[in-house]
């Protein structure tokens, strides 16, 4: 029973870990969302992995996402394999972009999924390889370039 139960608390931890980063990054509160991150990240948004900071990943997502009114990502069907002190995390994943422009084709929406792999170090959960599977694109592909 103890065990059941600190998997439930670790599981818990974990969605909120990945939670906090969704949320931050819409708020752009770079330096919170850094915190969810270790030191040294396996990150891959587009088919190819590299080994990055939390900085660069953060820098990467202020840049891309400055322009933009508007942010929302939602994650959710969370799907926890522990394994002590690593986790390894499926879940769906919806953003959407918002900015207003001329052609009144204003959002734009990827959907897909993530593969999240999380360390503990020091009691607190921490993304070590992120991956981003994306399964389409809706909406205004060149959001950017319509800005009023």
């Amino acid at each position: 029973m103890e065990k059941a139960l600190a998997d439930l608390i670790a599981k818990e931890e974990i969605i909120k870990v990945i939670n906090l980063m969704v949320t931050n990054t819409d708020k752009r509160s770079w330096n919170k969302v850094q915190e969810c991150f270790a030191p040294s990240v396996t990150f891959d948004m587009t088919g190819e992995a590299q080994q990055v900071s939390p900085e660069q990943i953060t820098e990467g997502w202020e840049k891309g996402l400055k322009e933009l009114k508007a942010i929302h990502h939602q994650m959710g069907n969370y799907l926890i394999d522990l394994n002590g002190n690593q986790a390894d995390v499926f879940c769906y994943g919806i953003a959407y972009h918002y900015l207003p422009n001329p052609s009144d084709n204003n959002t734009r929406v990827f959907v897909g999924s993530y593969d999240i792999h999380l360390i503990k170090s020091q009691d607190k959960w921490e993304i070590d390889r992120f991956k981003f599977n994306l399964k389409f694109i809706d909406g205004n592909k060149e959001l950017e370039k319509s800005k009023l």
